[in-house]
């Protein structure tokens, strides 16, 4: 059967998911050295000197800016991601905050923990103290939802059954996506129009150059004046200067997020969480198992799903023989390798091309075995970044 795979863990990954690595074929675990891949979760690896075995990285979440891309890339590497497998521990701590921060309760439960006394001293202070915290009723207001993914879907569809009127906004919704949404959600134009409708904000997007401080000043002024704001996705979607100008002014009543901030820190009406978006053990579990099917998919038959710097590319074995080339997306390379496999004689069986953006990935199965030869002229290719030769089991 030759040598194992090696994946390296640099966190803890849930058990579910390691159990998907067959023991007979995988080397799994914190010590492995020369990995094939690595599954991590929160770690930072900008900074890690990333072994030059490594063929691909599992991230066991959604959000991939602990990782370099970038630098996966410049070798062909596939990084992967669970989309959807958090989705609905999200959505539920989202739920939440809206309940939350509707009827005051941070507040209130702060009020009730600085009183003291004996229970009829008690009872005065509290009927004395609660009118400051009378909250709002969620049905018939407004959430805008920006950002109509997975996540975005389920909190819309929870607080439609909440009674809430729901106005979303996502000009990069997919086919998916959008067949999941409920019919009830009114489409906006534009974030613009999200603020300015909204009783209550909710931002599900990633964290990219282009939605960084994507919530400022200029767009937190076209709220109703004591709107609600949630951060969800992720800590620089949201301007922290400008949430503060804007609970000063009072346009903001309250922001709830999952990211605490120094400036942020010991604000009455803002309530950071400890980034608990994924921490249930049902979301760890998706996770763990989601990413480390893509990962094996990919080691043993070249297959990609949910890449961030891939296009999805799956084709079913054909042939026992197959060649799996990541490669700069550029003319003619599809070209080139099909002219070096017919100098050497091999016939295609079935062939799959996919790009995006700058990359591209072609699989291709052959029906009989390619010589070392090939897969060396093949390497040699300018713009191709790997050859992998995968034998099927």
């Amino acid at each position: 059967m030759g040598e194992p795979l090696r994946i390296l863990t640099l966190n803890s990954i849930a058990a579910v998911g390691l159990h998907r690595f067959p023991k007979e074929r995988y080397q799994v675990g914190a010590d492995t050295v020369n990995p094939d891949a690595i599954l991590v979760r929160s770690q930072d690896m900008h900074k890690m000197d990333i072994p030059a075995s490594v063929m691909a990285i599992g991230r066991a979440g959604a959000g991939t800016n602990n990782i370099p891309v970038d630098k996966m890339n410049l070798r062909g590497a596939p990084v992967f991601n669970a989309p959807g497998a958090n989705a609905n521990a999200v959505k539920e701590l989202v739920i939440a905050a809206l309940l939350i921060s509707a009827r005051n309760l941070l507040p209130a439960a702060r009020f009730v923990e600085g009183l003291s006394g004996d229970d009829h001293a008690l009872h005065k202070l509290v009927e004395e103290g609660k009118k400051q915290f009378a909250g709002i009723e969620l049905p018939g207001r407004t959430l805008g939802v920006i950002g109509l993914g997975k996540i975005g879907s389920l909190v819309a569809d929870a607080a439609i059954k909440l009674g809430m009127d729901v106005l979303g906004y996502d000009p990069e919704i997919t086919v998916d996506a959008a067949w999941s949404l409920p019919s009830q959600v009114r489409k906006a134009h534009s974030i613009e129009e999200v603020m300015k409708a909204a009783d209550f904000v909710t931002v599900h997007v990633p964290l990219f150059n282009a939605t960084r401080n994507l919530i400022n000043a200029q767009r937190l002024q076209l709220l109703h004046k004591g709107g609600y704001l949630l951060n969800f996705s992720r800590e620089g979607i949201v301007d922290n200067d400008a949430v503060l100008e804007a609970l000063a002014a009072k346009k903001l009543r309250a922001y709830i997020c999952d990211f605490p901030a120094q400036k942020l820190a010991g604000h009455p009406q803002v309530m950071a969480l400890p980034h608990l978006g994924a921490s249930t053990r049902e979301a760890e579990d998706n996770c763990a198992v989601m990413v480390a099917d893509q990962v094996r998919d990919f080691l043993e038959h070249g297959n990609i799903r949910n890449a961030v710097n891939f296009a999805e590319a799956v084709m079913p074995r054909e042939s026992q023989f197959r060649l799996a080339i990541p490669h700069s997306n550029v003319p003619n390379m599809v070209g080139q390798i099909t002219t070096t496999l017919a100098r050497a004689g091999l016939n295609i069986h079935n062939m799959l091309n996919k790009s995006r953006g700058d990359m591209a990935y072609t699989l291709v199965d052959v029906e009989s075995a390619a010589p070392a030869t090939v897969v060396a002229e093949l390497s040699a290719i300018k713009g191709v970044l790997a050859v992998r030769y995968l034998l099927a089991h």
